[in-house]
This record gives structure tokens, sequence and C-alpha cells, in this order.
């Protein structure tokens, strides 16, 4: 068996993924592995490379199984090395590595210690935002690429198993380059695409909106439109610029800014009470009334309220909303799938509110653009 190590010139840089908000950079271990197959019961394990941050800056160390016979002291070895490790990144580990060494680790009755330890599965959490972002697939060199990320690797894992074989038979020092190279790429491309969780954040994490402003204005059609422009601060730098619309809602952000513009509802709306048993229906008012009140309106003039029918009417300046994130809510009629809420002089102070209602704008137009 062999350990190199490496410092690594990769720092982070301002622009970069603040992980350390998240965790203790020193606490953190990046692991990929290398096998001749995809069970541990019928493959070996040849090859574990991590990368860990130490006084500011990134090492590699690669455990390399130079025979066959090495597997189990390898294993040993990162397991030990693992130790004063908390947090574990990696991509698609969850599926794949973590449950391989894990496996390996019981077939030859070795302590696991990295099964104890957070997980941040990169794979993972990239993953949902691969068609949002107009990816082929979730493949860690497609992401790279389109973070315009090139490495000097041209191999994949499967390919290298019989590199790796030809290695066993003939151990020359430029084969050994090449299965080091690859692990080595996978590790510090991880680094590197990191970037690509501010994705996740900008739909999971807290957004803040730090000001607020309604526009007017009127359309190529000749019509007069209002909508209210958000500007946004987001968790963490975007990697490139970001545009989408959906809903009638526009997003643009590039790094830590963004603004976003939905369509303000300007007259009347409906609020619908729920108990309509409760009411009468005045047709000449085209309004409900309890019947507590309604009771001394002429027989003739109010007929019994019906779910559809329930409702008094409001005219105000309203957004729209897909879920009931506030109340009271209103509609255009009973059967819309889009409900609203009042802008009121109260809410255009309520900062807060604003960022929640700014989450729920994005997720709804993740979903539907």
């Amino acid at each position: 068996m062999r350990i190199f190590t490496e410092k690594l010139s990769y720092i982070l840089k301002e622009t970069d993924y603040p992980l350390e908000r998240y965790m203790p950079l020193n606490e953190v271990l990046f692991v990929d592995i290398e096998t001749t197959g995809f069970t541990a019961n019928s493959s070996a394990l040849y090859l574990i490379g991590c990368i860990y941050n130490k006084a500011g800056s990134f090492y590699l160390h690669q455990f390399f199984a130079e025979h066959l016979m090495d597997e189990e002291e390898m294993l040993k070895e990162f397991m030990e090395f693992a130790k004063p490790y908390s947090v574990i990144i990696d991509y698609n580990g969850n599926r794949f590595d973590i449950p391989y060494l894990e496996q390996k680790c019981k077939s030859f009755g070795i302590p696991c210690p990295i099964m104890n330890m957070m997980g941040l599965d990169l794979f993972q959490r990239i993953n949902p935002y691969k068609t949002f972002l107009r990816l082929p697939d979730c493949k860690q060199k497609t992401v790279e690429r389109f973070m315009g990320i090139d490495r000097e690797d041209i191999y994949n894992g499967g390919e290298l198993i019989n590199v790796y074989k030809g290695y066993l038979g003939d151990p020359q020092e430029e084969t050994l380059k090449i299965l080091l190279t690859h692990n080595k790429e996978d590790i510090i491309g991880m680094l590197r695409i990191l970037p690509m969780l501010s994705y996740y954040d900008l739909f999971n994490g807290k957004i803040r909106v730090k000001k607020v402003q309604a526009n007017y204005y009127t359309d190529v059609n000749g019509k007069e439109k209002a909508e209210l422009i958000m500007k946004l601060s987001l968790p963490a730098n975007l990697p490139m610029p970001l545009k989408f619309k959906a809903k009638g809602c526009s997003f643009d952000g590039e790094l830590s800014t963004a603004y976003l513009h939905v369509p303000l509802y300007i007259g009347e709306l409906k609020y619908f009470y729920a108990n309509y048993r409760d009411y009468y229906y005045l047709p000449a008012e085209d309004m409900a009334m309890h019947k507590s009140v309604a009771a001394y309106v002429d027989k003739d003039r109010r007929v019994n309220a019906t779910a559809a029918t329930c409702y008094t009417r409001k005219n105000s300046t309203f957004l729209p909303m897909w879920e009931t994130l506030f109340q009271p809510f209103f509609k255009t009629d009973y059967n819309d799938k889009t409900y609203y809420f009042e802008l009121t002089d109260e809410f255009k102070q309520d900062r807060d509110g604003f960022s929640a209602y700014a989450s729920h704008i994005l997720n709804i137009m993740r979903f539907e653009g």
C-alpha cells in the first residue's frame, strides 16, 4: 500500500460558496473512492482519496492498494485518518461510496467512524435542480462543464477498472498517474462545484428583501401594467448569472443580488367565507351577509349562499400567491387557483413578510418555469 500526500494550490475565494458559514472547514473531509465494481462483496477497493483543510490550506491524501491484498490495510489506514473529522462531503456518496465503505469495513471487522459523521452529498443537493438548470444529466463531469471547469483526466471510473488490472500485472508509474489523476480531479472537482450549492440555497435558504418598489408601465399592447420589484440579497453567490420567468413573474440574479418582478393586481377581488351555510347571498348587492343580520332583509332579496356565492368584495391593490401564505386571501372567483393578499400599508413595512413571499414566488417559478 502507498499513501500520497500533496498540498494543493486551490484556495477559496470570496466569490466561492461560503462553506465555512455552515461548518468548520477543519472538520470537513471530501472523499471519493475507486473500485473494480459496484458491490463491495464482489469487487475490490483500490483507491481512497480525500481532501482536507489545515491552517487555511487544502491537502490531498490518497490511499492506494498496489496489490489486492492491500485492501484491508488501506481501509484501516483511511478509517484511522478519518476519525478527527465530523463532516464528509462526497458526490453521490450516499448511494455508493459510503455504503460501499461500510460494507467493506463489516467484511474485515474494521470500525467505521464515518458512519457517525454528518454527510453532505453534492449530487443529492444539485440533482433536484437538474431540469431547471437545463442539465442533460447530473454526472459530476457534466456539472463541471456547466461551470466551465476543464479536466486533465479523460477517463471514467468504469474505464479505470481495466487500467488498474493492468497496473497489477505491470506496475508502471505512468499507469499509476492515470489512476491517481482521475481520483484527484474527482475530489478537487467537488471543491470547484461547491458554488452549485447556491442554487439549492436560492430555493431553500434565507433570502432577504433589501428594497421594494412599485413600477407602472405600458406593455407592448398598450395596456397599463403595474408590478412590484423586490431587490433580494441571496444566501450565496450564484456561480453565473441566472434569469427565468414563470407565472407572470421574472427573476434576474447575479452573484449575491437579484431582482424579482411580480405583477400587481389593482382592482376588485372577492373574499370567500368558509361557513357558507351561515350566510345569505344578496343578488342585488352581489355579496353575502351573515344570517343573523340578513334575517332582516326581505326574503325576495336573499337566497341561501353557496360556496361560490358566499363572498364579499374589496377594491384594493393585491399580490398573487399560489398557497395561502397570508390571510385573509382573495380570489377573482371561487374556482380560481391563484390566491391574492392585500398589499396593505402595514405589510409594506414587513421585511420578513416580503422575504417569505419572495421565497414562495421563487419556488413556484422553479416548478412552473
